[in-house]
């Protein structure tokens, strides 16, 4: 079993509120959700309205899929225009 863990830094301009900062993380986490299936949380500054830290797991039997489905999933949360994708680190087990 091939485990890929992931922190990503969100940085959320013109959020003006904690209200607003749950809206665009609870909608990517079901997003991220949805389109990979992948186990996802926000994990740090959740009292911080223009800043989350998110961490995603990804499980599978190849380190070549877990590798390329972190790199998709980096590359989606890049696109979006919501808020800029500061520091990733990355684990695989």
């Amino acid at each position: 079993m091939i485990i890929g863990a992931m922190t990503t830094q969100l940085y959320l301009h013109g959020v003006v509120s904690l209200k607003d900062k749950r809206k665009i993380v609870k909608s990517l986490i079901e997003r991220l959700k949805s389109r990979f299936n992948i186990s996802v949380s926000e994990v740090d500054h959740n009292d911080i309205k223009t800043s989350a830290v998110i961490g995603i797991a990804v499980v599978s039997n190849q380190t070549k899929f877990v590798n390329r489905q972190l790199d998709k999933i980096i590359e989606f949360m890049r696109n979006d225009p919501r808020f800029e994708l500061g520091p990733v680190e990355r684990e695989t087990f």
